[in-house]
């Protein structure tokens, strides 16, 4: 951090109970990843006593007050703004905001007094939100837990820690939970099954292993929880006509929802047609081919006819979660756009200093602008940096044969991952012995001219790595799988988009990457 950043956060003094809420009996935890250092959000749950809401819950959500510390205009909102998001590398973390305002001052630390900006809201034992409310708080989490830990408790194994809080505590929570799913089944969010991979390292900084951390209910449970206060953040500032930025995701466009259903044709899956398209229709589909052997192909071909998500200060509402008006509100220590939100909040219902000024709000469709595309770089940041690092761990290991994936097929060839590293390399079309291989861009497949057999998206295949370039954390593989019968596809002509005549002699040249 530049020197006048460091030194604004150091001279910061830490906040008081002046215009708070005195929150700090309230038992709030933390749930979080094992290794997380920066506690953003905190929860806790209770049954709704009114009669007039049997069955009902207050759950309540407190998120770290970031903009009690960070002010617009200053050193250090200025270096926020340009980092836009704190970026996560397997070895490290890039934070949006010095450690002694993330990691100390602003994080819910067990135990420790912390200012936040808290939600309490009201459900129906069906899960509809009857009301909800805000506050700016003084808390004190009451424990500091991991996602396995608390998940441990649940499932009748508590320790030290979860025993003591796990019937005042973490049953009320997931009591309220399981309300709030139902809210879910019946908003009908797309639900795509995509398991997240995360490297651990060794102390020399290369690969250990690779692992998909089981997603528990702990897990969901905060997730829920986080969406709720998220919907009522942009609800609340809305109702006040306050500028925001939202979190927008457009539904899939005319082009890819026509590609979608030609590709669903090929394998016999209909998508109904229409302008208004609804997740619940895509969910129709996963649900159909769930445990067959097309299920990954097809939540991979749905995942990618997705739009993506931005910030904007324009609602046009958030397709994936179903959502009416949806906002950034629970991550302010890593995100900028959350931070907005936390001051627009301040200054909509008079909660004290550093709400949201007319000259920063002027200003939000250029800052959405600017804090969508530092997503978007961070994105690529991490998924390069793990491609390298795989690319590193695997350069020893020339020759060797590997199960795959194919993740992605064009007219140049096959690109495939490996799902035991999460690593993508590729296979060129003229590496593919014995026939012309035409590209079927609506069958995702390449297929054979003379035999009409080839790869298609999703096929599982084992192949041989034979080059790597760590730097550029790219790989070339050869197929070693014998192409299979692909359905329809000697008919397939007419949607050839390229053609490319094989040859049995490798390139040294590397395939490019996507």
């Amino acid at each position: 951090f530049p020197t006048d950043v460091i030194a604004e956060s150091e001279a910061v003094k830490p906040a008081t109970l002046d215009h708070r809420e005195d929150w700090r009996d309230l038992p709030l935890v933390t749930i979080d990843p094992a290794d997380a250092k920066d506690h953003d959000d905190a929860v806790f749950a209770t049954p709704d006593l009114d009669e007039k809401n049997p069955g009902g819950v207050i759950a309540t959500v407190a998120i770290a007050d970031v903009a009690a510390y960070v002010r617009y205009g200053t050193a250090l909102d200025r270096e926020a703004l340009k980092r836009g998001n704190s970026v996560y590398f397997p070895d490290r973390v890039v934070p949006m905001l010095p450690e002694r305002i993330s990691n100390d001052l602003c994080s819910l630390r067990e135990g420790q007094d912390r200012p936040a900006l808290a939600v309490r809201m009201t459900f129906s034992a069906d899960g509809h939100k009857i009301r909800h409310s805000f506050h700016r708080v003084m808390m004190k989490s009451a424990a500091k837990l991991a996602y396995p830990q608390a998940q441990a408790a649940i499932d009748g194994v508590p320790d030290d820690k979860t025993g003591p809080i796990l019937d005042t505590v973490l049953k009320p929570l997931w009591d309220a939970y399981s309300i709030l799913k139902r809210g879910r089944a019946g908003r009908q969010p797309l639900e795509l099954d995509l398991p997240e991979r995360k490297i651990t390292l060794k102390p020399d900084g290369t690969v250990d292993r690779v692992i998909v951390p089981e997603r528990l209910d702990a897990h969901k449970l905060i997730e829920e929880f986080m969406i709720q206060a998220n919907v009522a953040a942009a609800e609340t500032l809305e109702a006040k006509k306050q500028a925001l930025v939202y979190r927008v995701h457009d539904a899939p466009s005319l082009a890819k929802q026509e590609s979608l259903r030609e590709f669903l044709q090929t394998l016999g899956l209909s998508l109904a047609r229409g302008a208004q398209m609804r997740p619940s229709q895509f969910n129709g589909i996963l649900e159909r081919v769930r445990g067959a052997d097309n299920e990954a192909l097809v939540n991979e071909v749905v995942l990618r006819s997705q739009s993506q998500a931005e910030y904007s200060p324009g609602n046009i509402g958030h397709f994936g979660l179903n959502l009416r008006r949806y906002a950034h509100f629970t991550s302010p220590i890593r995100r900028y756009a959350d931070l907005i939100v936390h001051r627009g909040l301040i200054a909509a219902l008079g909660l004290g200093q550093g709400g949201l000024t007319q000259d920063e709000a002027a200003r939000l469709e250029d800052v959405a602008i600017l804090i969508s595309g530092t997503e978007r770089r961070a994105m690529a940041a991490e998924r390069d940096t793990v491609d390298r690092l795989i690319a590193a761990y695997l350069a020893e290991r020339i020759d060797d044969r590997f199960d795959a994936r194919i993740s992605g097929v064009t007219k140049s060839g096959l690109f495939v991952q490996l799902p035991q590293y999460g690593a993508d390399g590729f296979v060129p079309v003229s590496t593919l012995g014995g026939d012309y291989y035409i590209y079927d861009e609506t069958a995702r497949s390449l297929f054979g001219e003379r035999s009409g057999k080839g790869y298609q998206l999703a096929d599982h295949v084992e192949v041989r790595l034979v080059e790597v370039a760590p730097m550029a954390g790219a790989m070339r593989f050869e197929m070693l799988t014998d192409p299979k019968p692909l359905p329809g596809s000697t008919r397939s002509f007419h949607k050839a988009k390229g053609r490319a005549r094989a040859s049995q002699s490798r390139p040294g040249s590397r395939g490019r990457r996507r």
